[in-house]
């Protein structure tokens, strides 16, 4: 015949130290639980009625005597894991959130929309993953910031090397965010440059007290004071260029008169001379013309 779970006979200063874990409550609910459950079978309660107390099952409490029978009071602290390592690291899922911010046409497939199926099959067919399941990458894109979300018309570049070009800015782009290793070939330092103007002092309209209407007013004597406006530049504009390095997230700018080739270059030179000589850096421009005629300038090295 089997003899019913009991909890080993217990000593004076445990039977104490039960209590005064039990009578207490503080620390950890699990801890507090557990030593409610050994104090109970130490007064001879039987498991059946110390689950019912407990609100929990009898293995449960079986488990608990057991553990504290062989481990002592070390059994009821809780031993918390870290969990389950991470399926995906950095670099897949920064391949992942890739594929799926590009086309299907992109990679020769006949259709328009990545749906998560469609997804999911084709970052296994490509080894970017062994497998992943619909809900994993809906959640693993949920986490990079990317939603499914309306297509809206846009202007298509007349670039053919458009594509191309798009795929090297995301990789300089994950090179600056730390997600993409550096080549032998790639920059280490990653620049953004644009240009804004052209930029003036306007008046804008305020408030201010003054004595309310009465009747048609007088125009020769103004119930406000007025702030000329300004449509002469007798000392021209100015205009910014400015350069975002993304992995210092520092920004760098110059003011100048115009915003041609040669103030492009000025800039140009200034960022080059912030890095050390051995340190390949990158600049992202738009297509704006002195950038386009910058390649052609002889005053620019290959």
């Amino acid at each position: 015949m089997a003899h019913p779970v009991q909890v080993r006979p217990i000593s004076n200063d445990e039977g104490h130290r039960l209590l005064r874990v039990v009578r207490r409550g503080t620390g950890s609910v699990v801890t507090w639980r557990r030593a409610q459950m050994v104090l109970l079978s130490a007064q001879r309660m039987p498991v059946a009625k110390i689950a019912e107390v407990t609100f929990t099952s009898t293995d449960r409490v079986r488990d608990v005597i057991h553990n504290f029978n062989t481990d002592g009071f070390d059994s009821l602290q809780p031993r918390y894991a870290g969990g389950r390592p991470p399926k995906f690291d950095l670099t897949q899922r920064a391949a992942i959130k890739q594929i799926a911010l590009s086309r299907p046409a992109d990679h020769d497939l006949p259709f328009s929309t990545w749906s998560l199926s469609k997804l999911a099959d084709f970052l296994v067919a490509e080894g970017v993953v062994d497998d992943i399941s619909h809900e994993g990458l809906r959640a693993l894109l949920r986490d990079e910031d990317v939603s499914f979300q309306a297509v809206k018309t846009y202007k298509a570049s007349t670039d053919p090397d458009y594509d191309a070009k798009t795929r090297r800015v995301w990789q300089l782009y994950s090179i600056a965010d730390g997600l993409v290793q550096p080549g032998p070939d790639d920059p280490s330092v990653v620049l953004c440059v644009d240009e804004f103007g052209p930029l003036n002092l306007q008046p804008h309209p305020g408030r201010q007290w003054a004595p309310m209407a009465r009747g048609r007013g007088d125009p020769a004597a103004p119930r406000r004071r007025r702030r000329r406006a300004t449509y002469t530049r007798p000392h021209g504009v100015r205009h910014l260029f400015a350069g975002l390095d993304l992995a210092r997230d520092r920004l760098y700018g110059h003011v100048t008169r115009r915003k041609g080739r040669t103030q492009f270059l000025t800039f140009c030179r200034y960022l080059r001379s912030l890095y050390p000589p051995d340190v390949r850096i990158a600049i992202v421009c738009d297509n704006f013309s002195p950038h386009l005629s910058t390649r052609t300038d002889s005053r620019v090295g290959t």
